[in-house]
């Protein structure tokens, strides 16, 4: 798999699988089925080889340095407010 990461705070935030063609450009990253307008070169890495967490969400985890950790301001958008 990969993973789209914000270089910052590391948030795993998109999960493609390993033949998918991302694109960071200088604007914006190219990916299937989506354009994604505030990620680009300078403020997103893409990680291949990679194996989520089974429950993966949109930045539930971050990534770094090969490992994945619960993000602690994560919120699941299912639970009532």
């Amino acid at each position: 798999m990969k993973t789209l990461i914000e270089n910052v705070t590391r948030e795993s935030k998109y999960i493609w699988a390993d033949d998918a063609v991302i694109t960071l450009g200088n604007d914006m990253t190219a990916a299937p089925d989506c354009n994604i307008s505030d990620m680009n070169s300078t403020n997103a890495t893409v990680v291949e080889n990679v194996t989520p967490p089974e429950d993966w969400d949109g930045c539930k985890y971050l990534y770094d340095a090969g490992a994945w950790t619960l993000n602690p301001q994560w919120v699941d958008p299912n639970t009532p407010a």
